[in-house]
């Protein structure tokens, strides 16, 4: 199957795609501000430029897309059909540069999570899980 887009149509779509404040990113953020939590965005001095990072509590939330970091299992996580060894290539250098990040995250005593672009369907599902990682906020403790 050939690409139906011209290159210079191909290259202006791609060019297009985000990456960051994607509405993904930006679903989490309100879903973290709404429960309480204070946060950096974009953390420029940590390894792998964590989407959202909770610096006192050395916490970090990376916000995958499924396509782009091939979420196992998911449904939008499909190799496209032309130019399948570039694909598969670029979606290998995205999952390797994901895991080296973790862990040299891990390696500086700060704990991650990915939340996949698909979890955001199921938002209190998502909340509680976060919620489980990041611990209390201080409107928690306070019991307010």
């Amino acid at each position: 199957m050939t690409d139906t887009l011209s290159a210079e149509q191909r290259s202006a779509l791609m060019a297009r795609i985000r990456g960051r404040d994607t509405k993904p990113e930006l679903t989490v953020r309100r879903l973290l501000h709404a429960l309480g939590y204070r946060f950096r965005i974009q953390a420029r001095g940590l390894p792998g430029r964590p989407d959202v990072a909770l610096t006192r509590r050395r916490k970090a939330v990376f916000v995958h897309g499924c396509f782009w970091h091939q979420h196992e299992g998911c449904r939008a996580a499909q190799v496209p059909k032309t130019r399948v060894d570039f694909w598969t290539e670029k979606f290998a250098r995205n999952r390797r540069r994901d895991a080296a990040a973790l862990e040299a995250l891990e390696a500086l005593g700060w704990s991650a999570l990915v939340v996949w672009e698909c979890e955001l369907r199921r938002p209190q599902d998502l909340a509680l899980r976060l919620q489980g990682f990041l611990g209390p906020t201080a409107i928690g403790r306070r019991g307010g």
